[in-house]
């Protein structure tokens, strides 16, 4: 097959209006002016009365926005998502086995994290990049730590029927990239984390904590054994601490970043809320999956369609002059693809994740406008045939 002559050098009219795809932070949401922040209390506690009362807010309105039920806790925390799985995993584990899927690269630091941190035993289940562990075998009697959506890897659980309706362990699920693009079965979980830098655009370090009735049960009948730093206390006097659910947070925000994530919930709410976040998210996974029917070079990561992500969208090369080549030589052919587009200001931050197999990822969450992925896969097809060229000029 050789590269077809039409593409070589001959750019793409169109460009997308924002180049900003990346998958965290990811990009603002449209029409986003940095005047909308205006009423960020700053230069004042985050304990003062205006500051608590815009903590609170944000709290009413994730509940609204993410269709949290009224019986959910719900607490910002320091270290983005991560500290709030962190938190959890270091608060809850140990009474029962424990089981994790590992099928991308967090769900790979929650397996570090629980064995070899925490030395808690466990059980892995595990999958290459493209396809989710076999979940005929979740336990019901075990907790379980698992991400909804792949972020590195563009694959996602179809739903949480793999969770039985009655089981007695925990289930810890990181929704970074799920949520507000991904209906959560809330019956099925027990503890749910996200960050606002993900599929609302907002800006990095803080992490939503969300806590169903089972979650605070064991909170308030296990103390784990090991050392607990203050970030991750929970509890006062054995209790939950409903004070970090009410806005006081453990360490103290960026309040203009609460504000920028109260703008985004309010921009949520008056397009729909979640029901018309989700239908952007997976107008924009269409785009992508209609482009792959006509560019014979490049397909999806995830190897099924039920379980594609319509957010961290991943693709692989699969023409066989890239694939044929040594590993590494694959690696910094992406590499390049990748650069070529942030070159041209067509596509930012779109390379694959730094452990992930080489290829693309491109944010397609609900911030992101359809029209730009329409107007950003010619310039696929344009930078894969100059990336060839290239390659088989310099050969």
């Amino acid at each position: 097959m050789t590269t077809p002559p039409t593409l070589v050098g001959l750019k793409p009219a169109m460009r997308p209006a924002r180049p900003e795809f990346s998958s965290g932070p990811c990009a603002k949401r449209p029409g986003w002016n940095p005047e909308n922040l205006s009423s960020a209390v700053l230069g004042r506690s985050h304990r003062s009365k205006p500051g608590k009362a815009r903590l609170q807010e944000a709290i009413a309105r994730t509940r609204e926005v993410l269709e949290v039920p009224d019986d959910f806790l719900i607490g910002i925390v320091p270290g983005s998502d991560t500290g709030a799985v962190e938190m959890a995993m270091w608060s809850m584990l140990g009474p029962r086995p424990v089981q994790l899927l590992a099928f991308e690269s967090f769900g790979k630091d929650w397996v570090t994290d629980v064995t070899k941190q925490l030395k808690v035993e466990a059980e892995v289940l595990d999958a290459p990049y493209g396809r989710l562990p076999d979940l005929s075998k979740v336990r019901p009697d075990a907790d379980l730590v698992f991400t909804w959506n792949g972020t590195t890897s563009g694959v996602r659980v179809p739903n949480a029927d793999f969770i039985s309706a009655d089981r007695t362990g925990v289930v810890i699920c990181d929704a970074t990239s799920a949520a507000f693009a991904q209906p959560l079965d809330w019956a099925k979980l027990d503890v749910v984390t996200f960050s606002w830098q993900k599929a609302l655009g907002g800006e990095g370090a803080h992490g939503v904590l969300i806590l169903g009735p089972r979650a605070v049960a064991r909170l308030e009948s296990y103390s784990p054994p090991w050392p607990m730093p203050k970030l991750f206390r929970m509890t006062k006097g054995g209790k939950v601490n409903l004070e970090i659910f009410e806005g006081a947070t453990i360490n103290t925000p960026s309040m203009l970043c609460v504000e920028d994530y109260l703008d985004a919930l309010g921009w949520a709410a008056k397009i729909g809320g979640l029901t018309e976040l989700a239908r952007r998210a997976d107008a924009n996974l269409a785009v992508l999956e209609a482009w792959t029917q006509r560019a014979p070079w490049a397909a999806f990561l995830a190897e099924e369609a039920d379980t594609r992500s319509n957010t961290s969208v991943c693709l692989k090369v699969i023409d066989t002059r890239i694939t044929s080549l040594p590993e590494a030589s694959q690696a910094d052919f992406a590499k390049k693809l990748a650069s070529l587009l942030e070159k041209e200001g067509v596509a930012l931050d779109v390379g694959g994740y730094r452990d992930a197999p080489p290829g693309l990822r491109i944010w397609c969450g609900a911030t992101v406008e359809t029209s730009d992925l329409d107007a950003l896969t010619p310039w696929l097809d344009w930078a894969f045939a100059s990336v060839v060229a290239d390659l088989e000029t310099a050969a």
